[in-house]
């Protein structure tokens, strides 16, 4: 049986729009004369990402899988190999079998340089424990799960312009001379493919203005919310069959 994808883009605008609208309304919370606190506050809320959420949700439903193995608010948790356990974003259990174990994440400015490296690190680290847990054993040797990792960047003259690099020993890899936080992120997205340490990434970029409308873009063609939602739904059909 083939996957089927439900109308991706009006629930894609919906996502992106629910979360500007989130952070906004997170941001005006924030405590008279703590800005900094506030602004963390709005980054890490928690609520943002719940649209996009919802429309893998929606394409998980089409392809048969029960309600009941979609997680999204609770039982969040897998046992890593380097620690005790990780909270993922959202997972996908069914019948004692780990198909599915999805990140989204976010990142508004100012503090691009260090966010993207805290990302980056997390990135690998949720990853590397992930698989290293699996090769144990952890979620059982029958089916392999399916690995996804979604970023939502604010599209702004500082994400877009090029960023320098230090080299006081080595030279970096030529690609990151002169490039913006938004190609380093098309970049390392591209290289967690590549390495397999993910089955498939999407990187979208929406500005302070036109998010809040539902109005993004995607840079790269190999990293669209289209192609990770197909690869999903596809992995999940795979395992359907299976059963």
């Amino acid at each position: 049986m083939p996957s089927v994808l439900p109308p991706i883009e009006p629930l894609l605008k919906k996502a992106v729009a629910h979360y500007w609208r989130t952070l906004n309304e997170q941001s005006t919370k924030q405590k008279a004369g703590d800005a900094d606190r506030g602004g963390r506050a709005a980054v890490t809320g928690g609520k943002q990402m719940d649209g996009f959420c919802e429309l893998v949700h929606k394409v998980l439903a089409k392809n048969q899988l029960p309600q009941a193995s979609i997680y999204t608010r609770d039982r969040l948790e897998l046992p890593g190999y380097f620690r005790p356990t990780k909270r993922w974003d959202m997972l996908v259990v069914h019948e004692g079998h780990l198909i599915a174990a999805l990140e989204f994440k976010s990142q508004r400015g100012p503090s691009f340089g260090n966010n993207f490296n805290n990302r980056t690190e997390e990135a690998l680290g949720s990853a590397v424990d992930l698989w290293t847990a699996y090769r144990e054993g952890a979620f059982g040797r029958k089916f392999r799960p399916w690995l996804g990792w979604v970023m939502l960047l604010e599209e702004s003259s500082e994400s877009m312009a090029p960023v320098s690099v230090k080299e006081p020993h080595f030279p970096t890899f030529p690609e990151f001379h002169g490039s913006s936080y938004a190609k380093r992120y098309e970049l390392l997205l591209r290289r967690l493919l590549l390495e397999k340490t993910y089955d498939s990434a999407a990187l979208l970029l929406a500005t302070e203005k036109g998010g809040p409308k539902g109005i993004y873009s995607e840079p790269a063609s190999d990293l669209t919310m289209k192609r990770f939602l197909a690869g999903l739904a596809g992995h999940v059909v795979t395992y359907v069959a299976s059963l």
